[in-house]
């Protein structure tokens, strides 16, 4: 597979399209794209992390940039800390959910966010161009080692509106967590220990080498349901590699769902925010909440249960987080198990999605599962149709047509059509000849007749 340059950076197989010929092109790119400034870099711990860690150190180093480097961490990790120690940008070295033969480069903003399409589209034609020009060996930048700067995002998790470390922690939680032996092992379990939770590890070793399938999807975290149930825990939690997804297992042992990490995150915060609390106020605006066009309704339900504003975007995190700061929102995130909090920062979060998980755990004083009951209830069903030599546009607007008097139609991101009591949503793939389709219904043999419906549509 070829090269995967995006609005995510860039991913490819270590070795065949992510070579450090590759590395070195969009590092040194960066370098002058950033005006050779301060950059922060981080890992998510992969086996390949390291080698391609030092390549793009070098190369900054070597245009002039001087570099702050915080070896294995989260993703929001990196982000938090371009913030906070105002660098030019930062690079995190990660192929997120990808297989263990994936690596990546994720670019940031002076901002903490991650360049947006415009950014993108500088930052690529400097990268197309033929040549580099390097410091010369006075003008070398200087290499800084922050490898605790993991213990300032714990901090900054702890000094959330809302989080009272002292309630959770009479809780007495015990949790199973699975790190999938990537960078969430360096702060997930340290976290819950902060906030006296008994944790029982499972694939925190940081080895690189991943027990599973690295994506949180409830087929690869079997292992993870089975445990919780064995140790009788209050809660299982998963993460990606680069710790920007929170997944969640309830205390039977049974996927919480992804889409209601969000919804129980929004929920939690909303009701806080509407019973007036000053020190959250003086943060943020309140009574806007920002999601992307595939997140459940359940956030519609919440917000308007809150008196809250619903926007949506365009999927990816840099099209809800871009919102969010335009609009001044309380929270937003996507489905994918995504937190945004801009009180801590304005980046997908695990670790701030922890956090108000367990205070609202605390605070409710049920269990995770009786908690889920008290969100409404639909359940989402994906798909993907291959469409060949096909025209994607072409299909998406034949199907715009076609259902445009039976549903509300959106086009801001491919076709979303509510319909009363479900939605779906059809979006064409940058990478591949396919047709992704989401439903949500109010029950699943709905949402999987909606799927079954739309893709005969997609090839009719």
């Amino acid at each position: 597979m070829s090269l995967m340059v995006s609005i995510s950076g860039i991913r490819g197989i270590v070795g065949s399209s992510l070579t450090p010929d590759v590395v070195v092109k969009y590092a040194s790119a960066y370098a002058e794209y950033c005006n050779r400034g301060t950059i922060v870099i981080g890992r998510d711990g992969r086996i390949t992390g390291g080698s391609i860690a030092h390549i793009v150190s070098s190369t900054l180093l070597q245009m002039g940039c001087n570099v702050v480097a915080l070896g294995v961490c989260p993703t929001p990790t990196v982000q938090l800390a371009v913030e906070e120690k105002r660098a030019a940008g930062g690079i995190s070295i990660t192929a997120s959910h990808n297989p263990i033969q994936w690596n990546g480069l994720k670019f940031l903003a002076p901002t903490g966010l991650f360049l947006d399409e415009e950014e993108n589209r500088n930052f690529w034609t400097i990268a197309d161009l033929p040549q580099r020009t390097y410091s010369s060996w006075e003008k070398q930048g200087t290499h800084k080692a922050d490898q605790g700067f993991i213990d300032s995002h714990i901090r900054n998790v702890l000094g959330l509106p809302y989080l009272d470390a002292d309630e959770i922690r009479r809780r007495r939680l015990r949790v199973v967590v699975d790190c999938v032996n990537a960078a969430g092992g360096m702060v997930v379990p340290k976290l819950l220990r902060e906030l006296g939770c008994e944790v029982i590890e499972m694939n925190c070793d940081v080895s690189g080498v991943f027990a599973h399938t690295p994506e949180p999807l409830p087929e690869n975290l079997s292992d993870l349901c089975l445990r919780v149930k064995q140790e009788r825990a209050d809660l299982g939690i998963a993460v990606d590699p680069d710790v920007d997804r929170l997944v969640l297992i309830n205390e039977k042992g049974e996927p919480f769902g992804e889409e209601y990490t969000i919804a129980s995150v929004l929920k939690f915060v909303l009701k806080k925010e509407s019973h007036g609390h000053d020190s959250f106020k003086s943060h943020v605006a309140a009574h806007k909440v920002v999601v992307n066009l595939s997140t459940t309704r359940a956030a519609d339900d919440i917000a308007r249960e809150f008196g809250a504003e619903m926007i949506r975007t365009p999927v990816g995190e840099i099209n809800v987080a871009k919102k969010i700061k335009e609009v001044g929102a309380v929270v937003g995130g996507e489905g994918s198990g995504g937190v945004i909090l801009p009180a801590s920062h304005i980046g997908r979060d695990a670790l701030v999605g922890i956090g108000l998980t367990l205070q609202h755990l605390a605070e409710f004083g049920g269990t995770l599962s009786e908690l889920k009951q008290t969100l409404p209830q639909y359940v989402i069903t994906k798909g993907r149709v291959e469409v060949d030599r096909l025209n994607p546009d072409e299909i998406l607007k034949r199907l715009q047509d076609k259902f445009s008097t039976t549903g509300t139609i959106n086009t801001l991101d491919g076709l979303k059509i509510d319909f009363p009591d479900a939605w779906v949503h059809l979006r064409k793939s940058n990478t591949e000849p396919i047709i992704r389709i989401i439903a949500e219904a109010l029950a699943k043999e709905q949402a999987d007749e909606l799927v079954a419906k739309f893709s005969k549509e997609i090839t009719a």
